[in-house]
């Protein structure tokens, strides 16, 4: 069980620093923009860090959750990380 516990929080500590350089990819697009569109992307980009703190606490739970709490936790963490992804992808498509 260990094995498989440190392979699923892994997975999501490399998805959640993928996601992290995309944002940075984001913030340097930001720069690029006009004023009005640059406080635009700020505010996205501010939302996303907080989606990706709430995703790194999620993986902090993940990591000292017990036997008997490990099912619930790993199913949290994945929403977190859903929702994370979500907001990514719409910012993304925002951009094109």
């Amino acid at each position: 069980m260990t094995e498989k516990r440190d392979e699923f929080i892994d997975k999501m500590k490399q998805q959640l620093d993928d996601i992290n350089a995309q944002i940075s990819e984001f913030e340097t697009k930001a720069e690029a923009a006009g004023e009005k569109a640059q406080a635009d992307f700020d505010a996205q980009v501010d939302k996303m860090r907080e989606h990706g703190k709430e995703m790194q606490a999620k993986l902090d739970e993940l990591r000292a959750a017990g036997e008997d709490s490990w099912d619930r936790m790993m199913e949290e963490t994945r929403k977190v990380r859903d929702a994370f992804i979500h907001s990514v992808n719409y910012f993304r498509s925002q951009l094109k």
